[in-house]
């Protein structure tokens, strides 16, 4: 974790763009309570092969109009370079001024993967068509990319990602602070020295949490999830659980090294909100 060590803690949120007019203000109504909280930056997720790439944009230029910091999330699969290149245009006249590069999923019934199949080929075509305009994110899997061949082959998929030019990462969520403590070291012997931030996902509702964590490949410890299912639709022990659990997590990341912290708030300020202030950041 020595690595880590080194860099200034940097805190955000991630917002998904709402599907409806009332979606919308409700996320007007959250990033206003979260933005008290100071994050450095909100990113704002990219649909699988652009699906959301329109209500992306309204989102991101609308709170770039606010005076927020915003990472648009950028996902390669199913885009072709003329796409990446209108959009990053738009982004830069904004004023965007930082990305999470991704490679994103394939859509269902979409044969062919695009210009770009890897997210380290988007990074390298930023790169190389904007130079530096960009500070560029990567995603980082502590627990391994669900699709990833080996863990070694995950490792080296991302080492790839930063010698195409990325800056930093963030990582999946995950509720076993051992697995990042673990890919940290592992990235340090490959010899990168770049800020990992931690994910961290608030536990809100169990069926949810189950259906995320089994599409992205995050791992519930067992006894979290027997813990879980013993409350039910006891959505107040669920929640009271889950800030001592993540919480504490967050509280070891922090004091092992962790650069800062990243939260999928799910378009909501209450938990995300709760830990942040037992954290006392």
């Amino acid at each position: 974790m020595e690595s880590q060590k080194k860099f200034s803690p940097t805190y955000s949120f991630e917002l998904f763009p709402p599907q409806s007019e009332l979606g919308v203000e409700k996320l007007r109504v959250a990033r206003k309570k979260l933005a008290q909280l100071k994050p450095k930056f909100f990113s704002v997720t990219f649909g699988a092969g652009g699906s959301t790439r329109e209500r992306t944009l309204e989102t991101v230029l609308e709170m770039q109009s606010e005076g927020y910091s915003v990472a648009p999330h950028i996902s390669c699969i199913g885009s072709t370079r003329k796409n990446i290149c209108s959009i990053l245009e738009t982004y830069q006249a904004a004023g965007v001024q930082q990305l999470v590069a991704l490679r994103g999923d394939i859509p269902s019934g979409m044969a062919q993967a695009g210009e770009f199949r890897y997210a380290s080929e988007l990074v390298k075509y930023i790169r190389e068509a904007f130079g530096q305009a960009f500070h560029i994110e990567v995603a980082a899997y502590p627990e391994c990319h669900p699709q990833a061949r080996s863990y070694k082959a995950d490792l080296e998929n991302f080492h790839r990602k930063m010698e195409a030019g990325a800056d930093s990462a963030i990582t999946q969520y995950f509720y076993n602070a051992d697995a990042y403590f673990y890919f940290v070291e592992s990235c340090e012997s490959m010899g990168l020295s770049v800020p990992i931030v931690p994910g961290i996902m608030p536990i809100n509702k169990f069926s949810q949490l189950v259906r995320f964590s089994d599409a992205c490949g995050a791992e519930i410890p067992r006894w979290i999830r027997k813990k879980l299912e013993g409350y039910g639709d006891d959505t107040a022990s669920i929640h009271a659980f889950g800030l001592d659990v993540v919480t504490e997590m967050c509280e070891r990341l922090l004091k092992e090294g962790a650069p800062g912290l990243h939260f999928y708030t799910m378009n909501s300020s209450e938990l995300t909100s709760k830990i942040w202030q037992r954290l006392g950041i």
